[in-house]
């Protein structure tokens, strides 16, 4: 599998990412603002050419502490699960996000989502509860 981050003229290329891999239809506007931003980072796994997993992740600025990661999101197509593409693509994710000076990672799942939880204690992250709060339907797929 070949791992890429997407840059601002790769939008082509996610455009053409088939379902499957998203929880929704990509939005054209969205994923150049996304793209163009130095912000948002995304990391695409390609086997064969195809788009099969991919992670991407915000970088969260703060006045009184150094930047840290937030991976936002994490999908492999449904066919190429269990087979590490998730992995590699959030471990590159993690590796490109201490390059660029983050000073923590972190996300969050759903509970009962064993095979992220899973996934996550493999790639040596400590799991920490905390109580979630959201407005106008932000976890909504």
């Amino acid at each position: 599998m070949q791992i890429r981050r997407l840059q601002p003229d790769d939008i082509d290329t996610l455009l053409s990412i088939r379902d499957g891999i998203f929880d929704n239809p990509v939005h054209p506007e969205q994923a150049r603002a996304f793209l163009g931003s130095d912000l948002h980072h995304l990391f695409v796994g390609f086997d064969g050419g195809e788009a099969v997993a991919f992670a991407s992740a915000t970088v969260i600025l703060h006045p009184d502490k150094p930047p840290s990661l937030f991976i936002n999101e994490v999908g492999t197509h449904e066919e190429h699960r269990r087979k590490g593409h998730a992995r590699a693509v959030v471990q590159a994710l993690i590796d490109h996000g201490r390059r660029i000076g983050c000073q923590g990672i972190w996300l969050a799942t759903e509970l009962d989502n064993d095979p992220a939880r899973g996934l996550y204690q493999r790639l040596g992250a400590e799991e920490f509860t905390f109580v979630g709060y959201s407005w106008d339907d932000a976890l909504q797929g």
